[in-house]
Protein backbone atom coordinates (compact mmCIF):
# COMPACT_ATOMS: atom_id res chain seq x y z
CA UNK A 1 0.00 0.00 0.00
CA UNK A 2 1.35 2.90 -1.24
CA UNK A 3 2.10 6.60 1.08
CA UNK A 4 1.19 9.59 0.49
CA UNK A 5 4.26 12.17 0.74
CA UNK A 6 3.02 15.75 1.97
CA UNK A 7 4.99 19.07 1.06
CA UNK A 8 4.31 22.95 1.35
CA UNK A 9 4.00 23.09 -2.59
CA UNK A 10 4.13 20.84 -5.79
CA UNK A 11 5.06 22.32 -9.07
CA UNK A 12 3.86 20.36 -12.50
CA UNK A 13 6.30 21.20 -15.20
CA UNK A 14 9.97 20.95 -14.83
CA UNK A 15 10.37 24.49 -17.94
CA UNK A 16 11.62 27.74 -17.14
CA UNK A 17 8.74 28.60 -15.51
CA UNK A 18 8.36 25.25 -13.08
CA UNK A 19 11.59 24.93 -12.45
CA UNK A 20 12.21 28.28 -11.41
CA UNK A 21 8.80 28.76 -9.07
CA UNK A 22 10.52 25.58 -7.53
CA UNK A 23 13.94 27.16 -6.93
CA UNK A 24 12.00 30.48 -5.28
CA UNK A 25 10.10 28.29 -3.09
CA UNK A 26 12.96 26.28 -2.07
CA UNK A 27 14.83 29.87 -1.26
CA UNK A 28 11.45 30.63 0.88
CA UNK A 29 12.00 27.66 2.65
CA UNK A 30 8.50 25.49 1.46
CA UNK A 31 9.40 22.27 1.61
CA UNK A 32 8.74 21.71 -2.42
CA UNK A 33 8.38 19.18 -5.38
CA UNK A 34 8.46 19.50 -8.68
CA UNK A 35 7.70 17.14 -11.23
CA UNK A 36 8.55 16.81 -14.97
CA UNK A 37 6.57 14.43 -17.71
CA UNK A 38 9.48 14.31 -20.06
CA UNK A 39 12.61 16.37 -19.79
CA UNK A 40 14.14 18.65 -17.45
CA UNK A 41 14.37 22.44 -18.77
CA UNK A 42 11.06 21.75 -20.74
CA UNK A 43 10.44 23.02 -24.12
CA UNK A 44 13.16 25.95 -23.56
CA UNK A 45 16.47 24.13 -23.19
CA UNK A 46 15.47 20.83 -24.55
CA UNK A 47 14.22 21.86 -28.46
CA UNK A 48 13.20 25.45 -28.23
CA UNK A 49 14.96 28.39 -26.95
CA UNK A 50 18.40 27.52 -26.28
CA UNK A 51 19.30 25.04 -29.00
CA UNK A 52 17.34 27.24 -31.68
CA UNK A 53 19.75 29.75 -31.13
CA UNK A 54 22.46 27.42 -30.64
CA UNK A 55 22.31 26.76 -34.21
CA UNK A 56 21.66 30.14 -35.46
CA UNK A 57 24.99 31.07 -34.35
CA UNK A 58 26.28 28.20 -36.38
CA UNK A 59 24.44 29.26 -39.39
CA UNK A 60 25.26 32.77 -38.78
CA UNK A 61 29.37 32.26 -38.53
CA UNK A 62 28.84 30.45 -41.96
CA UNK A 63 26.77 33.58 -43.58
CA UNK A 64 30.04 36.07 -41.83
CA UNK A 65 32.70 33.74 -43.72
CA UNK A 66 31.43 34.49 -46.98
CA UNK A 67 31.24 38.04 -46.31
CA UNK A 68 34.89 37.91 -44.28
CA UNK A 69 37.02 39.10 -47.98
CA UNK A 70 36.00 42.52 -47.37
CA UNK A 71 38.06 42.64 -44.17
CA UNK A 72 40.90 41.17 -45.69
CA UNK A 73 40.47 37.98 -44.05
CA UNK A 74 40.47 35.25 -46.64
CA UNK A 75 38.29 32.36 -45.76
CA UNK A 76 38.04 29.10 -47.48
CA UNK A 77 37.19 25.06 -47.28
CA UNK A 78 33.86 26.40 -45.12
CA UNK A 79 32.30 23.16 -45.09
CA UNK A 80 28.86 22.38 -42.47
CA UNK A 81 28.82 18.82 -40.26
CA UNK A 82 25.55 18.42 -39.57
CA UNK A 83 26.69 15.56 -37.24
CA UNK A 84 29.22 17.44 -35.25
CA UNK A 85 26.63 20.27 -35.19
CA UNK A 86 24.45 18.27 -33.48
CA UNK A 87 26.72 16.63 -31.26
CA UNK A 88 28.11 20.47 -30.30
CA UNK A 89 24.80 21.61 -29.82
CA UNK A 90 23.34 18.26 -27.48
CA UNK A 91 26.47 19.42 -25.33
CA UNK A 92 25.36 22.57 -24.49
CA UNK A 93 21.61 21.25 -23.97
CA UNK A 94 23.00 18.57 -21.67
CA UNK A 95 25.34 20.88 -19.35
CA UNK A 96 22.18 23.47 -18.83
CA UNK A 97 19.40 20.86 -18.26
CA UNK A 98 21.87 18.91 -15.61
CA UNK A 99 22.40 22.79 -14.39
CA UNK A 100 18.87 23.17 -13.72
CA UNK A 101 18.41 20.23 -11.85
CA UNK A 102 21.25 20.96 -9.54
CA UNK A 103 20.12 24.60 -9.01
CA UNK A 104 16.46 23.16 -8.12
CA UNK A 105 18.33 20.36 -5.78
CA UNK A 106 20.67 23.26 -4.36
CA UNK A 107 17.97 25.09 -3.58
CA UNK A 108 16.26 22.53 -1.32
CA UNK A 109 13.78 21.20 -3.50
CA UNK A 110 12.93 17.71 -4.64
CA UNK A 111 12.66 16.38 -8.02
CA UNK A 112 9.84 13.65 -9.80
CA UNK A 113 9.87 12.38 -13.34
CA UNK A 114 6.74 10.97 -14.34
CA UNK A 115 2.78 12.27 -15.37
CA UNK A 116 0.72 14.36 -12.99
CA UNK A 117 -2.82 13.94 -12.54
CA UNK A 118 -5.18 15.78 -10.09
CA UNK A 119 -7.19 13.75 -7.85
CA UNK A 120 -8.62 16.58 -5.77
CA UNK A 121 -7.40 19.86 -5.23
CA UNK A 122 -4.38 19.33 -3.19
CA UNK A 123 -3.65 15.74 -4.27
CA UNK A 124 -2.07 14.15 -7.73
CA UNK A 125 -1.27 10.88 -8.30
CA UNK A 126 2.26 10.64 -10.62
CA UNK A 127 2.38 7.42 -12.77
CA UNK A 128 6.46 7.14 -12.95
CA UNK A 129 8.82 4.48 -14.20
CA UNK A 130 8.80 2.89 -10.80
CA UNK A 131 4.81 3.14 -10.43
CA UNK A 132 2.10 5.23 -9.40
CA UNK A 133 3.08 7.80 -6.41
CA UNK A 134 0.50 9.79 -4.30
CA UNK A 135 1.74 13.29 -3.53
CA UNK A 136 -0.02 16.45 -1.38
CA UNK A 137 0.53 19.64 -1.14
CA UNK A 138 -1.05 21.70 2.03
CA UNK A 139 0.02 25.29 0.71
CA UNK A 140 -0.28 25.32 -3.16
CA UNK A 141 -0.15 23.60 -6.33
CA UNK A 142 1.76 25.30 -9.43
CA UNK A 143 0.29 24.44 -12.90
CA UNK A 144 3.36 25.22 -15.71
CA UNK A 145 3.01 22.41 -17.67
CA UNK A 146 3.63 24.45 -21.17
CA UNK A 147 2.75 24.36 -24.40
CA UNK A 148 3.49 22.15 -28.09
CA UNK A 149 3.36 22.67 -31.47
CA UNK A 150 0.01 23.07 -33.26
CA UNK A 151 -0.61 20.23 -35.93
CA UNK A 152 -2.59 21.57 -38.98
CA UNK A 153 -4.98 19.07 -41.39
CA UNK A 154 -3.09 17.51 -44.18
CA UNK A 155 0.02 17.66 -42.36
CA UNK A 156 0.10 15.46 -39.67
CA UNK A 157 3.67 14.93 -37.89
CA UNK A 158 5.40 11.89 -38.54
CA UNK A 159 8.95 12.86 -37.62
CA UNK A 160 10.85 12.45 -40.25
CA UNK A 161 9.26 14.47 -43.24
CA UNK A 162 7.04 16.35 -41.39
CA UNK A 163 7.71 18.01 -38.64
CA UNK A 164 7.58 20.19 -36.20
CA UNK A 165 10.21 22.42 -34.88
CA UNK A 166 11.45 20.03 -31.63
CA UNK A 167 12.83 17.58 -34.45
CA UNK A 168 13.77 20.57 -36.64
CA UNK A 169 16.20 21.52 -34.45
CA UNK A 170 17.57 17.60 -34.94
CA UNK A 171 18.19 17.66 -38.97
CA UNK A 172 21.55 15.10 -39.48
CA UNK A 173 21.55 15.42 -42.32
CA UNK A 174 20.49 18.29 -43.51
CA UNK A 175 17.64 18.03 -46.04
CA UNK A 176 18.35 19.63 -49.50
CA UNK A 177 14.89 21.25 -49.08
CA UNK A 178 12.99 22.72 -46.53
CA UNK A 179 9.25 24.05 -46.95
CA UNK A 180 8.55 26.34 -43.37
CA UNK A 181 4.46 26.64 -43.06
CA UNK A 182 4.56 29.58 -41.05
CA UNK A 183 5.95 32.80 -41.30
CA UNK A 184 6.08 33.65 -37.10
CA UNK A 185 8.96 33.56 -35.08
CA UNK A 186 9.97 30.14 -35.37
CA UNK A 187 9.20 29.62 -38.84
CA UNK A 188 11.24 32.59 -39.66
CA UNK A 189 14.57 31.71 -37.54
CA UNK A 190 14.61 28.04 -38.37
CA UNK A 191 14.31 28.87 -41.92
CA UNK A 192 17.32 31.89 -41.91
CA UNK A 193 19.00 28.69 -40.21
CA UNK A 194 18.70 26.21 -42.90
CA UNK A 195 18.75 28.50 -45.56
CA UNK A 196 22.54 29.60 -44.45
CA UNK A 197 23.17 26.16 -44.33
CA UNK A 198 22.80 25.93 -47.66
CA UNK A 199 18.96 24.08 -47.46
CA UNK A 200 16.74 25.28 -50.47
CA UNK A 201 14.47 26.99 -47.78
CA UNK A 202 11.08 28.31 -48.26
CA UNK A 203 8.71 30.12 -46.50
CA UNK A 204 4.81 29.74 -46.99
CA UNK A 205 2.58 32.24 -44.68
CA UNK A 206 -1.33 32.65 -45.16
CA UNK A 207 -1.00 36.35 -44.06
CA UNK A 208 -0.17 38.71 -46.91
CA UNK A 209 3.16 39.64 -44.93
CA UNK A 210 5.48 36.98 -42.23
CA UNK A 211 5.53 38.43 -38.81
CA UNK A 212 2.31 40.04 -39.26
CA UNK A 213 1.64 41.39 -35.73
CA UNK A 214 5.32 43.79 -36.30
CA UNK A 215 5.46 46.67 -38.22
CA UNK A 216 6.71 46.72 -41.91
CA UNK A 217 9.70 48.43 -41.06
CA UNK A 218 11.32 46.30 -39.22
CA UNK A 219 10.38 43.12 -41.12
CA UNK A 220 11.45 44.43 -44.08
CA UNK A 221 15.09 44.55 -43.15
CA UNK A 222 14.77 41.06 -42.43
CA UNK A 223 13.11 39.57 -45.72
CA UNK A 224 15.53 41.58 -47.33
CA UNK A 225 18.36 39.97 -45.38
CA UNK A 226 16.93 36.49 -46.01
CA UNK A 227 16.34 37.00 -49.29
CA UNK A 228 20.17 37.70 -49.64
CA UNK A 229 20.93 34.17 -48.33
CA UNK A 230 18.55 32.49 -50.41
CA UNK A 231 15.82 32.13 -48.40
CA UNK A 232 12.25 32.24 -50.70
CA UNK A 233 8.94 33.67 -49.41
CA UNK A 234 5.34 32.63 -50.55
CA UNK A 235 2.59 34.84 -48.57
CA UNK A 236 -1.00 34.81 -48.93
CA UNK A 237 -0.88 31.44 -49.44
CA UNK A 238 -2.70 28.25 -47.90
CA UNK A 239 -1.00 24.90 -47.66
CA UNK A 240 -3.58 22.59 -48.53
CA UNK A 241 -1.61 19.31 -48.64
CA UNK A 242 0.92 17.03 -50.00
CA UNK A 243 1.85 13.60 -51.81
CA UNK A 244 4.71 11.67 -52.03
CA UNK A 245 6.94 12.08 -55.43
CA UNK A 246 8.48 8.46 -56.76
CA UNK A 247 11.59 9.28 -55.25
CA UNK A 248 10.27 9.56 -51.72
CA UNK A 249 10.46 13.57 -51.60
CA UNK A 250 7.00 15.36 -51.20
CA UNK A 251 5.28 17.32 -53.07
CA UNK A 252 3.57 20.21 -51.54
CA UNK A 253 -0.35 22.00 -52.61
CA UNK A 254 -0.63 25.85 -51.96
CA UNK A 255 -3.46 27.75 -52.44
CA UNK A 256 -1.78 31.56 -53.40
CA UNK A 257 -4.72 33.51 -53.44
CA UNK A 258 -6.94 31.10 -55.95
CA UNK A 259 -4.31 30.01 -57.73
CA UNK A 260 -2.79 26.32 -57.09
CA UNK A 261 0.54 26.15 -57.12
CA UNK A 262 3.02 23.15 -56.34
CA UNK A 263 6.03 23.01 -54.17
CA UNK A 264 8.80 19.94 -54.30
CA UNK A 265 10.40 19.90 -50.91
CA UNK A 266 12.20 16.88 -49.07
CA UNK A 267 10.95 18.33 -45.70
CA UNK A 268 7.88 20.32 -44.07
CA UNK A 269 8.68 22.02 -40.99
CA UNK A 270 5.32 23.12 -39.66
CA UNK A 271 5.61 26.01 -37.65
CA UNK A 272 1.99 27.92 -37.14
CA UNK A 273 1.68 28.04 -33.44
CA UNK A 274 1.62 26.81 -29.93
CA UNK A 275 -1.06 25.26 -28.35
CA UNK A 276 -1.23 24.84 -24.40
CA UNK A 277 -1.03 21.49 -22.41
CA UNK A 278 -3.88 21.01 -20.84
CA UNK A 279 -4.46 17.39 -21.15
CA UNK A 280 -4.28 14.63 -18.99
CA UNK A 281 -3.24 16.37 -15.94
CA UNK A 282 -7.18 15.95 -14.31
CA UNK A 283 -7.84 19.67 -14.89
CA UNK A 284 -11.86 18.94 -15.37
CA UNK A 285 -11.65 16.24 -12.08
CA UNK A 286 -10.99 19.67 -10.45
CA UNK A 287 -13.33 21.68 -12.04
CA UNK A 288 -10.21 24.37 -13.15
CA UNK A 289 -11.77 27.52 -15.57
CA UNK A 290 -10.09 27.48 -18.77
CA UNK A 291 -10.89 29.55 -21.79
CA UNK A 292 -12.24 28.73 -25.58
CA UNK A 293 -8.13 27.56 -26.41
CA UNK A 294 -7.27 26.00 -23.53
CA UNK A 295 -5.53 28.14 -20.87
CA UNK A 296 -6.34 27.67 -17.34
CA UNK A 297 -8.28 31.38 -15.83
CA UNK A 298 -5.96 33.41 -13.45
CA UNK A 299 -5.82 36.59 -11.98
CA UNK A 300 -2.99 38.85 -11.34
CA UNK A 301 -2.02 36.74 -8.49
CA UNK A 302 -1.74 33.54 -10.50
CA UNK A 303 -4.40 31.85 -8.57
CA UNK A 304 -6.88 29.90 -10.71
CA UNK A 305 -10.98 29.73 -9.71
CA UNK A 306 -9.80 26.47 -7.72
CA UNK A 307 -8.20 27.62 -4.10
CA UNK A 308 -4.67 26.90 -3.62
CA UNK A 309 -4.17 25.91 -7.55
CA UNK A 310 -1.88 28.29 -9.39
CA UNK A 311 -0.95 28.28 -13.05
CA UNK A 312 2.07 30.08 -15.15
CA UNK A 313 3.70 30.14 -18.18
CA UNK A 314 2.20 29.18 -21.48
CA UNK A 315 -0.59 27.25 -20.24
CA UNK A 316 -2.27 29.97 -18.43
CA UNK A 317 -1.83 32.69 -21.75
CA UNK A 318 0.35 34.50 -24.07
CA UNK A 319 2.74 35.98 -25.25
CA UNK A 320 4.56 32.34 -24.93
CA UNK A 321 7.86 33.57 -23.64
CA UNK A 322 10.34 31.50 -21.47
CA UNK A 323 11.18 35.05 -19.36
CA UNK A 324 7.60 35.79 -18.85
CA UNK A 325 6.95 31.81 -17.31
CA UNK A 326 10.12 32.18 -15.45
CA UNK A 327 9.03 36.01 -13.94
CA UNK A 328 5.72 34.65 -12.96
CA UNK A 329 6.90 31.04 -11.72
CA UNK A 330 8.55 33.81 -8.89
CA UNK A 331 5.30 35.53 -8.15
CA UNK A 332 3.63 31.90 -7.77
CA UNK A 333 6.04 30.96 -5.10
CA UNK A 334 6.19 34.19 -3.14
CA UNK A 335 2.10 34.35 -3.24
CA UNK A 336 2.11 30.56 -1.67
CA UNK A 337 4.96 31.91 0.60
CA UNK A 338 2.49 34.34 1.67
CA UNK A 339 3.92 37.62 0.11
CA UNK A 340 2.03 40.07 -1.18
CA UNK A 341 3.39 40.27 -5.03
CA UNK A 342 1.74 40.03 -7.98
CA UNK A 343 1.52 40.61 -11.34
CA UNK A 344 2.62 44.29 -12.01
CA UNK A 345 4.83 44.85 -15.32
CA UNK A 346 4.26 47.76 -17.75
CA UNK A 347 5.86 45.60 -20.69
CA UNK A 348 7.64 42.71 -21.76
CA UNK A 349 10.26 42.33 -24.21
CA UNK A 350 10.14 40.22 -26.99
CA UNK A 351 13.21 39.19 -29.55
CA UNK A 352 13.08 37.07 -32.81
CA UNK A 353 16.31 35.79 -33.48
CA UNK A 354 16.24 36.08 -37.40
CA UNK A 355 19.35 37.70 -38.92
CA UNK A 356 19.38 40.71 -38.44
CA UNK A 357 17.27 40.55 -34.88
CA UNK A 358 14.32 42.08 -34.09
CA UNK A 359 13.52 43.17 -30.53
CA UNK A 360 10.51 44.89 -29.10
CA UNK A 361 8.72 46.35 -26.37
CA UNK A 362 5.70 48.47 -25.79
CA UNK A 363 3.67 49.46 -28.75
CA UNK A 364 4.23 49.04 -32.25
CA UNK A 365 4.13 52.40 -34.16
CA UNK A 366 1.13 51.07 -35.92
CA UNK A 367 -0.51 50.13 -32.42
CA UNK A 368 0.20 52.98 -31.18
CA UNK A 369 -1.65 55.06 -34.73
CA UNK A 370 -4.37 52.80 -33.87
CA UNK A 371 -5.42 53.65 -30.68
CA UNK A 372 -5.06 57.39 -31.29
CA UNK A 373 -1.84 58.21 -29.45
CA UNK A 374 -0.44 61.50 -30.30
CA UNK A 375 3.31 60.10 -30.50
CA UNK A 376 6.35 61.20 -32.40
CA UNK A 377 9.17 58.57 -33.48
CA UNK A 378 12.86 58.88 -33.26
CA UNK A 379 15.18 56.51 -35.07
CA UNK A 380 18.86 56.11 -35.92
CA UNK A 381 20.83 53.08 -38.24
CA UNK A 382 22.81 50.99 -37.80
CA UNK A 383 24.78 52.52 -40.88
CA UNK A 384 25.49 55.20 -39.19
CA UNK A 385 26.90 53.48 -36.46
CA UNK A 386 31.32 53.08 -36.13
CA UNK A 387 30.81 50.18 -33.78
CA UNK A 388 28.12 48.50 -36.62
CA UNK A 389 30.35 49.41 -39.41
CA UNK A 390 33.41 48.26 -37.25
CA UNK A 391 31.86 44.18 -37.20
CA UNK A 392 30.33 44.66 -40.48
CA UNK A 393 26.56 44.56 -39.36
CA UNK A 394 24.87 47.82 -40.58
CA UNK A 395 21.75 46.25 -41.45
CA UNK A 396 18.61 48.05 -39.63
CA UNK A 397 17.84 50.69 -37.04
CA UNK A 398 16.69 51.49 -34.01
CA UNK A 399 13.18 53.04 -33.05
CA UNK A 400 12.08 54.80 -30.07
CA UNK A 401 8.45 56.11 -29.93
CA UNK A 402 7.48 58.55 -27.34
CA UNK A 403 4.05 59.50 -25.94
CA UNK A 404 3.22 63.58 -26.11
CA UNK A 405 2.23 64.54 -22.33
CA UNK A 406 3.16 67.89 -21.96
CA UNK A 407 3.50 71.31 -24.12
CA UNK A 408 7.02 71.46 -24.47
CA UNK A 409 9.16 69.76 -27.21
CA UNK A 410 10.26 67.15 -24.96
CA UNK A 411 7.40 65.86 -23.16
CA UNK A 412 7.53 62.08 -24.92
CA UNK A 413 7.18 59.11 -22.25
CA UNK A 414 8.63 56.05 -24.05
CA UNK A 415 5.71 53.80 -24.73
CA UNK A 416 7.69 51.85 -27.40
CA UNK A 417 11.41 50.68 -28.33
CA UNK A 418 12.11 48.66 -31.24
CA UNK A 419 15.65 47.38 -32.93
CA UNK A 420 16.42 45.58 -35.96
CA UNK A 421 20.02 44.80 -36.23
CA UNK A 422 22.59 43.53 -34.48
CA UNK A 423 22.67 42.11 -30.83
CA UNK A 424 19.35 43.53 -30.89
CA UNK A 425 18.00 40.90 -28.43
CA UNK A 426 20.89 42.13 -26.10
CA UNK A 427 19.62 45.95 -26.77
CA UNK A 428 16.19 45.74 -26.16
CA UNK A 429 16.99 45.82 -22.15
CA UNK A 430 17.25 49.22 -22.16
CA UNK A 431 14.16 49.88 -23.27
CA UNK A 432 12.34 47.58 -20.94
CA UNK A 433 13.78 49.05 -18.19
CA UNK A 434 13.04 53.02 -19.75
CA UNK A 435 9.17 51.25 -19.73
CA UNK A 436 9.34 49.85 -16.25
CA UNK A 437 10.48 53.54 -14.71
CA UNK A 438 8.30 55.21 -16.69
CA UNK A 439 11.27 57.14 -18.44
CA UNK A 440 10.64 59.78 -21.11
CA UNK A 441 12.37 59.87 -24.19
CA UNK A 442 14.83 62.68 -23.06
CA UNK A 443 15.79 60.11 -20.28
CA UNK A 444 17.25 57.94 -22.46
CA UNK A 445 18.89 61.13 -24.62
CA UNK A 446 20.46 62.26 -21.69
CA UNK A 447 22.14 58.99 -20.15
CA UNK A 448 25.95 58.59 -21.55
CA UNK A 449 26.44 55.85 -23.75
CA UNK A 450 29.81 54.26 -23.87
CA UNK A 451 31.59 54.74 -27.24
CA UNK A 452 31.90 52.80 -29.49
CA UNK A 453 28.86 50.99 -28.73
CA UNK A 454 26.28 49.37 -30.74
CA UNK A 455 24.13 50.89 -27.69
CA UNK A 456 24.65 54.19 -28.63
CA UNK A 457 22.38 53.93 -31.17
CA UNK A 458 19.26 53.38 -28.48
CA UNK A 459 20.97 57.11 -27.33
CA UNK A 460 20.62 58.36 -30.73
CA UNK A 461 16.84 57.22 -31.70
CA UNK A 462 16.02 58.63 -28.61
CA UNK A 463 17.52 62.26 -29.20
CA UNK A 464 16.08 62.17 -32.97
CA UNK A 465 12.62 61.53 -31.68
CA UNK A 466 12.62 65.08 -29.97
CA UNK A 467 15.43 66.65 -33.02
CA UNK A 468 18.22 66.38 -31.10
CA UNK A 469 20.21 63.42 -32.60
CA UNK A 470 23.80 64.53 -32.96
CA UNK A 471 25.59 61.48 -35.79
CA UNK A 472 22.64 62.34 -37.95
CA UNK A 473 20.70 64.96 -39.59
CA UNK A 474 17.79 65.85 -37.61
CA UNK A 475 14.32 66.21 -39.33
Amino acid sequence: MSTTKTYDAIVIGGGPGGYVAAIRCGQLKLKTLVIEKESWGGVCLNWGCIPSKALIAAANFVERSKHAGTMGVTVSGVAVDSAKMQEWKNGIVKKLTTGVQGLVKGNGSELLKGNARFVDANTLEVETAEGVQTVKATKGIIIATGSRPVEIPGFQYDGKQIISAKEAVSLNPLPKRLLVIGGGIIGMELGGVYSKLGVDTTVVEFLPKVLATMDDDLVNVVTKAMGKSGCKFITGAKAQGYEKNADGSLKVTLDVGGTIQKVDTDVVLVAVGMRPNHEGNGFEKIGLAQDKRGHVVINDRFETNVPGVYAIGDVAGGPYLAHKASKEGEIAAEVIAGMKSARDWRAIPAATFTHPEIASVGLFEHEAKAKGIEYKVGKFPFSASGRAMAVMETDGFVKVIGEKTGPHHNDYKVIGVHIVGPEAADLISEGALAMEMDAFVEDIGLTIHPHPTLGETVMEAAKAAIGEAVHMLNR
